[in-house]
């Protein structure tokens, strides 16, 4: 029920702040799986209970706002829980274990942070390992319009932001085995990563625009 509510109190506010284009709706499979996007700006996380009507929607939060006024009883309210983003989080990784397992939904930012940048910036390895060890497939999700500067800008000026949400084509990770772990997470991370990418105008690419796999991607996407 809470979720319920919060999408409603989330779509009511992005309807008068701003013009959201969902793409590739159709895409999202059934039960569980992993939705994996860029991370721009704060409404991101807002962005993506605008677009999915799921009530089982797993989302960590950096526990940088667990004592937050606002956003630590909120992630409460939501079932939402707190990980620590720079080490193994043991007890976050069994969480979320636990709820894919259920057919949950995993929402996560393989990058870890807002991008300073404005765009992609070099990701972590937790969705790869997550995708690797479930099994689940990945939606890749790129965003435009979030940037919390233009949000920002746009409001003072009175004006609504174009946001895009665009999720691309599901795919699955080879599970984790042999000796070579560490660089199997690294291809993994990039697969992921570069999905993203190939989703983006070219100026959000960022750490990634000159990866080889994206520019396959990118080709291929041309023909």
């Amino acid at each position: 029920m809470a979720q319920k509510l919060f999408r409603i109190f989330v779509r009511f506010v992005l309807f008068i702040i701003a013009r959201v284009e969902i793409q590739g709706y159709e895409n999202l499979p059934q039960g569980g799986f992993i939705l994996a996007s860029n991370h721009l700006g704060r409404l991101d996380s807002a962005m993506l209970y605008y677009a999915i009507d799921r009530e089982d929607i797993i989302m960590p939060v950096a526990e940088k706002y667990k004592n937050h006024w606002l956003f630590g009883p909120l992630v409460r309210v939501l079932g939402g829980f707190f990980i620590n983003r720079f080490d193994a989080d043991i007890q976050a990784i069994r969480e979320v274990l636990k709820r894919l397992e259920k057919g949950g939904v995993f929402v996560i930012a393989p990058e870890g942070t807002r991008s300073k940048v404005e765009a992609l910036q070099e990701a972590r390895p937790g969705v790869a390992y997550f995708a690797s060890k479930t099994g689940l497939p990945v939606v890749p999700i790129a965003m435009t319009g979030t940037e919390d500067r233009a949000v920002v800008d746009n409001l003072k000026h009175f004006r609504r932001s174009q946001i895009i949400v665009r999720a691309g084509v599901p795919f699955t990770l080879p599970s984790l085995k042999g000796r070579n772990r560490e660089e199997a997470l690294v291809t993994a991370t990039d697969e992921i990563m570069c999905q993203i990418g190939a989703m983006l105008p070219e100026k959000y690419r960022g750490f990634y625009a000159g990866h080889p796999r994206l520019k396959e991607l990118c080709n291929r996407s041309a023909q």
